[in-house]
Protein backbone atom coordinates (compact mmCIF):
# COMPACT_ATOMS: atom_id res chain seq x y z
CA UNK A 1 0.00 0.00 0.00
CA UNK A 2 1.66 2.92 -1.16
CA UNK A 3 -0.03 5.23 1.54
CA UNK A 4 0.51 3.41 4.02
CA UNK A 5 3.64 5.24 5.93
CA UNK A 6 4.41 1.48 7.62
CA UNK A 7 4.33 -0.22 4.42
CA UNK A 8 7.00 2.02 2.63
CA UNK A 9 9.10 1.77 5.77
CA UNK A 10 8.97 -1.91 5.23
CA UNK A 11 9.92 -1.35 1.46
CA UNK A 12 12.45 0.93 2.24
CA UNK A 13 11.01 4.15 0.37
CA UNK A 14 10.79 5.61 3.71
CA UNK A 15 13.65 6.58 6.31
CA UNK A 16 13.95 4.45 9.52
CA UNK A 17 16.10 2.93 12.32
CA UNK A 18 15.39 -0.77 11.55
CA UNK A 19 16.73 -2.80 14.33
CA UNK A 20 15.01 -6.14 12.49
CA UNK A 21 14.31 -7.00 9.34
CA UNK A 22 13.59 -10.21 8.05
CA UNK A 23 10.84 -12.37 5.62
CA UNK A 24 8.49 -11.65 8.51
CA UNK A 25 8.75 -8.52 10.22
CA UNK A 26 10.48 -5.24 10.25
CA UNK A 27 11.04 -3.38 13.16
CA UNK A 28 12.09 0.31 14.16
CA UNK A 29 12.58 2.54 16.15
CA UNK A 30 9.28 4.99 17.29
CA UNK A 31 9.71 8.34 16.18
CA UNK A 32 7.83 9.51 19.30
CA UNK A 33 9.30 7.56 21.88
CA UNK A 34 7.76 6.74 25.09
CA UNK A 35 11.67 5.92 25.84
CA UNK A 36 14.70 5.66 23.86
CA UNK A 37 14.97 2.45 21.94
CA UNK A 38 10.64 1.94 21.63
CA UNK A 39 10.25 -0.09 18.73
CA UNK A 40 7.28 -0.59 16.38
CA UNK A 41 6.86 -4.18 15.06
CA UNK A 42 5.47 -4.49 11.74
CA UNK A 43 4.46 -7.17 10.01
CA UNK A 44 5.58 -7.00 6.40
CA UNK A 45 2.36 -7.56 4.83
CA UNK A 46 -0.21 -4.81 4.87
CA UNK A 47 -2.41 -6.00 8.00
CA UNK A 48 -4.41 -3.23 9.37
CA UNK A 49 -5.36 -5.09 12.63
CA UNK A 50 -4.55 -8.40 14.65
CA UNK A 51 -8.14 -10.24 13.96
CA UNK A 52 -6.59 -9.70 10.15
CA UNK A 53 -3.35 -11.20 11.13
CA UNK A 54 -3.33 -14.67 9.25
CA UNK A 55 -2.76 -17.38 12.28
CA UNK A 56 0.43 -18.46 10.84
CA UNK A 57 1.99 -15.16 11.55
CA UNK A 58 0.58 -14.73 15.02
CA UNK A 59 3.56 -16.92 16.47
CA UNK A 60 6.18 -15.97 13.93
CA UNK A 61 5.36 -12.39 14.95
CA UNK A 62 5.45 -12.55 18.37
CA UNK A 63 8.48 -14.69 18.35
CA UNK A 64 10.53 -11.61 17.19
CA UNK A 65 8.66 -9.26 19.85
CA UNK A 66 10.18 -11.55 22.33
CA UNK A 67 13.89 -11.03 20.92
CA UNK A 68 13.05 -7.34 20.69
CA UNK A 69 12.11 -7.33 24.56
CA UNK A 70 14.64 -9.42 25.57
CA UNK A 71 17.47 -7.31 23.45
CA UNK A 72 16.18 -4.60 25.27
CA UNK A 73 16.98 -5.93 28.63
CA UNK A 74 20.63 -6.86 27.13
CA UNK A 75 21.43 -4.08 24.80
CA UNK A 76 20.00 -0.82 26.59
CA UNK A 77 20.32 -2.01 30.41
CA UNK A 78 16.40 -2.50 30.92
CA UNK A 79 14.82 -4.60 33.26
CA UNK A 80 11.91 -4.97 31.53
CA UNK A 81 9.82 -4.45 28.53
CA UNK A 82 6.21 -3.04 27.94
CA UNK A 83 4.55 -5.07 25.24
CA UNK A 84 0.91 -3.89 23.35
CA UNK A 85 -0.78 -3.55 20.45
CA UNK A 86 -4.01 -1.00 19.59
CA UNK A 87 -6.83 -2.38 17.10
CA UNK A 88 -8.42 1.00 15.35
CA UNK A 89 -9.00 2.41 18.47
CA UNK A 90 -5.50 5.01 19.03
CA UNK A 91 -4.26 3.27 16.17
CA UNK A 92 -2.23 6.38 14.62
CA UNK A 93 -1.04 4.64 11.62
CA UNK A 94 -3.73 2.13 10.20
CA UNK A 95 -1.27 -1.27 9.59
CA UNK A 96 -0.66 -3.62 12.64
CA UNK A 97 2.29 -2.63 15.30
CA UNK A 98 3.26 -3.99 17.92
CA UNK A 99 5.21 -1.78 20.67
CA UNK A 100 8.11 -2.87 22.59
CA UNK A 101 8.43 -0.55 24.94
CA UNK A 102 11.99 -1.01 27.80
CA UNK A 103 10.99 -0.35 31.22
CA UNK A 104 13.29 0.33 33.59
CA UNK A 105 11.35 0.58 37.60
CA UNK A 106 10.27 4.20 38.65
CA UNK A 107 10.56 5.28 34.93
CA UNK A 108 7.49 7.47 35.36
CA UNK A 109 5.08 4.96 33.26
CA UNK A 110 2.16 3.89 35.00
CA UNK A 111 -0.11 1.23 34.08
CA UNK A 112 -1.82 1.58 31.04
CA UNK A 113 -2.70 5.30 29.52
CA UNK A 114 -6.27 5.50 30.45
CA UNK A 115 -8.55 5.35 33.00
CA UNK A 116 -9.43 2.26 34.80
CA UNK A 117 -13.11 1.35 35.07
CA UNK A 118 -15.18 -1.92 36.70
CA UNK A 119 -17.86 -4.14 36.43
CA UNK A 120 -21.59 -2.54 37.27
CA UNK A 121 -21.14 -5.84 40.11
CA UNK A 122 -19.86 -9.34 40.57
CA UNK A 123 -22.51 -10.31 38.14
CA UNK A 124 -22.59 -8.32 35.14
CA UNK A 125 -18.56 -9.96 35.14
CA UNK A 126 -20.06 -12.62 34.97
CA UNK A 127 -22.68 -11.52 32.11
CA UNK A 128 -19.72 -10.03 29.91
CA UNK A 129 -17.28 -13.75 30.65
CA UNK A 130 -20.03 -15.66 29.62
CA UNK A 131 -20.82 -14.02 26.58
CA UNK A 132 -16.96 -14.03 25.76
CA UNK A 133 -16.94 -17.44 26.21
CA UNK A 134 -19.76 -18.64 24.61
CA UNK A 135 -18.70 -17.15 21.28
CA UNK A 136 -14.86 -18.61 21.76
CA UNK A 137 -16.07 -21.70 22.40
Amino acid sequence: MAACTFCRIVAGDAPAHVVLDDDVAVGFLDIRPLFPGHVLLVPRDHVEVLPDLPAALVGPLFERAQRIAAAMVEVLGAQGSFVALNNTVSQSVPHLHVHVVPRTKGDGLRGFFWPRTGYDSDEHAAVVAARLRAHLA
